[in-house]
């Protein structure tokens, strides 16, 4: 009996510390990538305000390309959503919330599946008729204890996947 009673404090220690760690952690993520390419803002700025190019430079969508895909609305206009669902990418939607032409474009991203959430996905471009410079920024909440605690991981692979699809993008605007 006494071997047990040491088990769950011991367990409740745990339980405790994790959660102290997780509120102490960051209760929000921000990640930004650029990248140069030599196209017209206009080409480039065309790639991203209109979904049908989506899944051509994505770097989720090369992850498993057999998920089911849906674009819906006008492209360039707001409330143009692409939507997905995939074993390994899970379900979610990206939506137009503001378009700038060759300047700026904004969506708000939503997971449905594995976990709910939703972020801040933001593109800029700078450029002239031969190349564009082209930010790509993300931010959201890590819902507390278990995407707070995975928040650098979380920050990490969000990198690894922006750097990839800069390049898939420059790749396609360059061709």
């Amino acid at each position: 009996m006494q071997i047990l009673l040491y088990f769950l404090i011991v367990l409740g220690g745990l339980v405790a510390l994790i959660l102290v760690i997780s509120a102490m952690m960051p209760a929000a993520y921000a990640i930004k990538a650029e990248t140069t390419i030599n196209a017209p803002a206009a080409k480039v700025h065309d790639h991203i305000a209109d979904l049908n190019h989506y899944r051509d430079w994505n770097p989720w969508q090369k992850m498993e390309p057999a998920s089911s895909q849906k674009v819906e609305g006008t492209p360039h206009t707001i409330g143009h959503k692409y939507s997905w669902e995939g074993k390994k990418i899970g379900a979610g939607c990206l939506t137009l919330t503001s378009n700038t032409p060759e300047q700026e474009v904004k969506f708000k991203l939503e997971f449905f599946k594995p976990f709910k959430s939703v972020a801040a996905d933001e593109w800029k471009f700078e450029g002239d008729q031969k190349s564009t410079k082209v930010t790509w920024s993300n931010h959201g909440p890590l819902a507390w204890p278990m995407a707070r605690l995975m928040g650098p991981m979380i920050i990490k692979q969000l990198n690894q996947q922006f750097a990839e699809g800069l390049k898939n993008l420059k790749e396609l605007c360059e061709k």
